[in-house]
């Protein structure tokens, strides 16, 4: 029952995402769409246990669900081939009815303030060792074009959430990353505007889709590899060690052991996990922003679709 629930809303989320962008309410167009195809409808890939993550700049509160609705239909009609992704509690999980809703709709509740170890990042991190999709905001909240910080002619993102690296570094098999850039959203439904407009979308807006090439695995592993030992810590300081090993399904693979040993709070180990994950999360925002250049120049505030 729960996963029929489940289907049933993405499908009538995905049906009616698509019904307003095909309306002539507003305009989209979407770039490289058939990398993520291609990377969902790869069923050796899944049955050695390699996930797909997509990453975007978060430009509105309408980013997802609705980029979703480009999607085609048949998707929408299994879990393994729609995205989970992390929701606020205090957002969108406000009320039974809203919770309802986002957890049917693959959204895994997490709490802002809690750190990277949080149940919601757990679960991301085992729908990935299952072969499944996750979507990432690495910013973690909405950031518009206006307020990206500048710096000598030229926007950045605000830094991504150190949870980004976490997910990617507990991952068994490294995942297949593919960058987004969103475009139009933050036109389609501007921040700080007057109840009760703030709750409906402008129309005539174009908006944008694009997706990059993904991350070459080598760059990841490069990051892991600067550090010729490298723990994993959980949330009860329980150590963890990478082994090398070849997997089927992927280019390079190392999977996570755990050590019987456990270590006391704020030793080298963890400082040098803290660095590792702080650079694994950068090498994704380099590959968000890059797309971004190239579709919206170096200020990240125009649409070239």
């Amino acid at each position: 029952m729960a996963e029929l629930l489940s289907t049933a809303t993405i499908t009538a989320t995905g049906l009616l995402c698509k019904a307003f962008l095909n309306s002539g309410l507003c305009s989209i167009t979407v770039s490289n769409l058939h990398i993520l195809l291609d990377a969902l409808r790869n069923d050796e890939r899944r049955r050695h246990g390699q996930g797909v993550v997509t990453v975007a700049n978060h430009i509105s509160t309408l980013d997802d669900p609705l980029v979703w609705g480009t999607l085609p239909v048949k998707l929408y009609l299994n879990s393994s081939t729609t995205r989970w992704s992390l929701g606020a509690s205090d957002i969108m999980f406000t009320n039974p009815l809203f919770s309802a809703f986002f957890r049917n709709g693959q959204v895994l509740e997490t709490f802002r303030g809690n750190g990277i170890f949080q149940p919601s990042v757990d679960i991301a991190i085992k729908q990935l060792n299952e072969g499944n999709w996750v979507h990432l905001f690495g910013e973690g909240k909405v950031n518009q074009p206006l307020n990206y910080p500048r710096s000598h002619g030229v926007a950045r993102l605000p830094r991504f959430k150190w949870g980004v690296g976490r997910i990617l570094m507990e991952t068994a098999v490294p995942p297949v990353i593919i960058p987004m850039w969103l475009t139009g959203f933050d036109k389609l439904m501007p921040e700080h505007r007057a109840s009760p407009y703030k709750y409906f979308p402008k129309l005539g807006i174009r908006l944008g889709v694009a997706f990059g090439d993904p991350i070459p695995v080598e760059e990841i592993m490069a990051a892991l590899s600067a550090h010729s030992y490298m723990p994993l810590v959980t949330e009860g300081s329980v150590e963890f060690k990478f082994s090398d090993k070849l997997h089927r399904g992927a280019r390079v693979g190392r999977t996570v052991t755990q050590a019987e040993e456990r270590f006391a709070p704020g030793c080298e180990r963890r400082r040098q996990m803290d660095v590792v994950r702080s650079d694994m999360t950068a090498i994704i925002q380099r590959a968000v922003e890059a797309l971004g250049r190239q579709v919206s120049g170096n200020l990240l505030n125009n649409s070239r679709s």
